[in-house]
């Protein structure tokens, strides 16, 4: 048997992987469809058009130091090819920080004929290699593909149908970036919606992640030129059970390791409705010396509203709330990048980072 052919971008995507899991960094998702930035902007009363997106997002982009923390920016495909006042390119601002931009390449779910209702398949295979290529082009360097399982012991979800339908288009478009020069963030993630166990949802992840790398590797796709983004193992947000931090922190580590090989570089969580502070503690617990537990790959994150929900408040949308706003930014990041070296001592906590960001059925 022939061996498989090798993307000719290779080297580059390993790198790439590499400088996006350096460690003390992670991944801030910029990446809001139009829809979904309005339903930010409505609770501050900022009206929702390109002006007020690109006026956000360059207050994002511009936050000095910002690269000590974050090592990519994944970007909406508007924001691509947007400039900042001075008239340059955010891709290029981000570049001249040393910061990686990434573009988000789906389309959106729609419901999965044959499979539970409320089950769904991710769109936008068609076309995919076209748009890649264009978004190279323009200088982004990663992609985001995100699928969406849910849990229902009720019904059977996720059924065997999602969970391979789902890993399938991953891995589709896992091999497709990487031929256009993209390093594909593979993301299955497992909603928090629900009433099941912690033991229920490391089950269902596994399953996931594991059908995910079994498709991957069926398509040939180099791993070490890949980055996972999964949710973090937690019981659902109907579930009143007491749980630990240290309990999420064990289930995640070892869902991991009975599924993710270590040619993966990095592995960056989603946030997943976790409050700002949550976010950072779940994740910081992962890291820790005292987790004594093999971990062969970068644990970090891919946050967007933890990231970002307190910023939004104090923006306000105007400008002589920018620099406040950007330094909240900057603590958060800050907070996060500690968390990925488990050094974070809770010096970001305060009462706006503890609400809640849980979205039922969330949609970008």
């Amino acid at each position: 048997m022939p061996l498989p052919p090798q993307t000719p971008f290779a080297e580059e995507l390993k790198a790439n992987a590499k400088r996006l899991s350096r460690r003390g960094c992670g991944l801030l998702a910029a990446d809001e469809s139009t829809g979904t930035i309005g339903k930010r902007f409505a609770p501050i009363n900022v009206e929702n058009n390109e002006e007020n997106r690109r006026l956000y997002r360059q207050l994002l982009f511009t936050t000095e130091g910002l690269n000590e923390h974050i090592s990519g920016v994944i970007l909406f495909e508007e924001t691509l090819y947007q400039k900042d006042d001075n008239g340059k390119r955010f891709v290029e601002l981000l570049q001249d920080q040393g910061i990686i931009p990434g573009i988000k390449v789906d389309k959106g779910v729609a419901f999965l004929g044959g499979a539970q209702e409320g089950e769904t398949s991710t769109q936008g295979l068609d076309g995919l290699a076209d748009r890649c290529k264009k978004y190279y082009e323009e200088g982004a360097r990663f992609a985001k593909w995100r699928a969406v399982l849910k849990i229902d012991a009720s019904t059977g979800c996720p059924t065997e149908l999602s969970i391979r339908e789902n890993a399938y288009g991953l891995a589709r478009y896992a091999s497709i970036c990487q031929w256009n020069g993209l390093v594909p963030i593979v993301e299955p993630e497992v909603l928090m919606d629900g009433t099941h166990t912690m033991e229920e949802a490391a089950f269902h992840t596994e399953r996931a992640i594991a059908t995910c790398y079994k498709a991957l590797a069926e398509n040939n796709v180099l791993l070490e030129g890949t980055l996972l983004k999964p949710n973090m193992v937690r019981q659902g947000t109907d579930n009143s059970a007491p749980y630990t931090e240290e309990q999420i922190a064990a289930l995640t580590v070892r869902t991991l390791q009975r599924t993710v090989p270590p040619a993966v570089p990095g592995i960056m969580f989603l946030s997943g409705g976790m409050s700002e502070e949550e976010a950072t503690v779940a994740l910081n617990q992962l890291n820790v010396e005292s987790l004594d537990t093999p971990r062969p790959w970068s644990l970090s994150f891919s946050y967007g509203r933890a990231l970002q929900a307190s910023v939004l408040k104090a923006w306000q949308g105007k400008a002589e709330n920018v620099n406040k706003a950007k330094a909240i930014l900057l603590v958060r990041a800050k907070a996060n990048g500690k968390a990925q070296l488990g050094q974070y001592d809770g010096f970001a906590a305060n009462p706006e980072a503890a609400a809640s960001l849980h979205v039922k059925n969330y949609s970008y």
